[in-house]
């Protein structure tokens, strides 16, 4: 009952509606004759333009993902509402716009996919096996997703929502389907993820050896553009909260990673900071965590060396950061010095300010201090501490304090912290499966993130002492709870 009168008001809104609102929701009035499905399905490279579409939807969704991800976990704080009113103290709704944003851009991905594999590319003469194995490896990069932000989400639209480990299973038949049809490092890494968050330890760590045999310095990349919104691809706006809006504030580290942000900047007046969301990184950690549940301590050491290795090859930015004004709301609230000790550790604060160089003529002039911030992969992680490590808790600790660092920005650590999104109020009310209260209606959150989710980005900071402490150790917390079965899927 409750659901119909939902429906029921609103119907009674929209044809209350003024006639210009129902002018601006009349997409049917505005036709692009090129891209009429009579005239493009069957016409030669139609599969690869609709597989730039598919690259494009990539990018849409983690522009959605990523916001609500990284201020779910304790990565950063959302100290303005500019882009998301809930997510930075777990309040988890399913009206939550951005909420509904996300599952949508997930779904358009998913049906782009099947689209793909079921009209455009049987009708394409010049349809290849290549493109056929993209199209299943973004179908299963949706199912992954789906897996690894939602308790339940359904595979088709009204249809039955398919749990958590129902869709990574989904996930990994589209990805050995790929890999089939193309053998790239990409579609083993993302199995070997899939894999990894189910717990099958010997298949995630076959998907991840694989990976560094075929590619020991695996990239794959979502594009963005910086000036057309409407081109392919489109604009990064996590790169907008971390940078590029500068003195607003938008988005402010937990001190522990302040070396790490902002890991999107400015590239070009073309061209939009890319998103990393598969690297070679991945298999390492995944191979180091592998060996230290089996008691393999000293080969997880030789995988965290190899790790150490790659990071050391990725690209570093050197940035001017003097206008992100990071204390502007609260002056002093914040770390911004190099000289800060965080939890007891030295250098993971930057100066973001200005210093005064001495001229030629003797004169005086102010310069900014520029940084530099790894844009790929970034960790403190250090050889002394890779080579004291052992079959205890403080490896694993030390191994997530990696994993966090390392997947920095790119929504991992949401999905580590075993936290789950709810289905939109949307699908609630036009999917005759789900009923509100439902699973998949209600947020998933460990009892022991939720003990401590107002503390996630909790620190204090004596300035005139030089000394920051994080409210929390989440890495502590997690590894506490390594028998739960809502995060360390090997132990």
């Amino acid at each position: 009952m409750k659901k119909l009168l939902i429906i029921l008001l609103s119907i009674t809104l929209l044809v209350n509606c003024t006639d210009d609102l129902r002018d601006a929701t009349d997409f049917t009035s505005i036709e692009n004759p090129n891209l009429l499905e009579p005239l493009f399905l069957g016409q030669p490279n139609s599969s690869s333009v609709w597989l730039e579409g598919m690259d494009r939807q990539m990018s849409l969704f983690l522009n959605e993902i990523l916001i609500l991800a990284e201020l779910g976990s304790d990565n950063y704080e959302n100290t303005q509402t500019f882009y998301s009113q809930f997510l930075d103290n777990l309040e988890i709704r399913i009206d939550d716009p951005d909420i509904r944003d996300t599952q949508n851009d997930l779904a358009r991905l998913r049906e782009m996919a099947d689209y793909g594999l079921e009209e455009v590319g049987p009708q394409d003469p010049l349809f290849n096996e290549d493109t056929e194995a993209e199209y299943n490896f973004f179908k299963g990069m949706s199912n992954l997703y789906a897996g690894m932000y939602f308790s339940r989400l359904p595979e088709e639209p009204g249809a039955v929502p398919l749990t958590a480990e129902e869709n990574y299973a989904s996930a990994i038949s589209s990805f050995t389907t790929a890999i089939g049809l193309n053998n790239k490092p990409e579609y083993y890494l993302a199995r070997a993820r899939a894999y990894y968050y189910l717990g099958r330890k010997a298949e995630a760590v076959a998907d991840a050896q694989m990976v560094i045999a075929l590619d020991s310095d695996l990239l794959r990349f979502a594009r963005f553009d910086e000036t057309d919104t409407t081109a392919q691809p489109a604009v990064n706006i996590f790169e907008n909260a971390l940078y590029e809006r500068a003195i607003f504030d938008d988005l402010q580290p937990l001190p522990t990673l302040d070396f790490l942000d902002p890991k999107y900047s400015f590239v070009s007046p073309e061209e939009d900071a890319p998103i990393y969301y598969l690297k070679a990184e991945e298999a390492y950690l995944i191979l180091a965590e592998a060996n230290l549940s089996d008691g393999n301590d000293l080969t997880a050491q030789q995988n965290m060396t190899d790790l150490l290795s790659l990071i050391d090859t990725r690209e570093v930015r050197s940035i001017d950061d003097t206008i992100e004004g990071r204390t502007q709301r609260a002056p002093g609230s914040r770390p911004d010095s190099t000289h800060v000790v965080v939890n007891g550790r030295s250098d993971l604060v930057l100066y973001r300010g200005t210093t005064v160089v001495i001229e030629d003529d003797g004169s005086e002039k102010v310069v900014p201090v520029i940084i530099d911030i790894p844009s790929i992969s970034g960790t403190s992680l250090t050889q002394t501490e890779i080579d004291g490590i052992s079959n205890d808790d403080a490896a694993l600790e030390l191994l997530y304090r990696t994993r966090q660092e390392v997947f920095m920005a790119e929504g991992i650590r949401f999905a580590d912290m075993g936290v789950k999104l709810v289905m939109d109020l949307n699908e609630i009310l036009l999917n005759d499966n789900v009923a509100e209260g439902d699973p998949g209606t209600v947020a998933i959150i460990p009892p022991f993130i939720n003990a401590v989710k107002n503390d996630l980005d909790g620190f204090t900071y004596d300035a005139e002492a030089g000394i920051t402490t994080t409210t929390i150790d989440l890495n502590a917390i997690l590894v506490a709870n390594k028998n739960s079965d809502d995060v360390l899927p090997f132990n």
